[in-house]
């Protein structure tokens, strides 16, 4: 288990969360392997971006179906591309960055115009 990142007090505040600033976020082989099994265009392209992604996302949220808090980072390449990590806690209280994915613009910009995306 690796450390990637820690969630910020930023996104503390804009997600009204109960966690400590500092909290590391680790990846795990299971989670490098969900990735690549689920995504392997997304995590060849944008897996070495990850750090960069929790570190400085251009929005974050909260998923409602699983409570995972996500990083949305928007990369600009020929189409835009917005590029998902989903940050889940372990049955242990670890925080791991669980997925790594695209997403479509469209239903993006939607998310971030009814507020489910917020601006980092």
């Amino acid at each position: 288990m690796t450390k990637v990142g820690e969630i910020s007090q930023r996104v503390i505040d804009l997600l009204s969360l109960d966690i400590e600033a500092g909290t590391p976020i680790y990846l795990s082989v299971s989670n490098i392997e969900h990735m690549v099994n689920s995504h392997p265009y997304d995590f060849e392209s944008y897996g070495m971006d990850l750090e960069n992604i929790l570190k400085h996302p251009d929005y974050v949220g909260i998923n409602p179906n699983d409570r995972s808090i996500e990083y949305v980072k928007l990369f600009k390449v020929q189409n835009k591309e917005y590029i998902k990590v989903a940050v889940r806690v372990s049955a242990g209280g670890n925080y791991f960055a669980r997925s790594l994915y695209s997403r479509d613009t469209r239903k993006m910009e939607q998310f971030i115009r009814k507020g489910y995306l917020l601006t980092y």
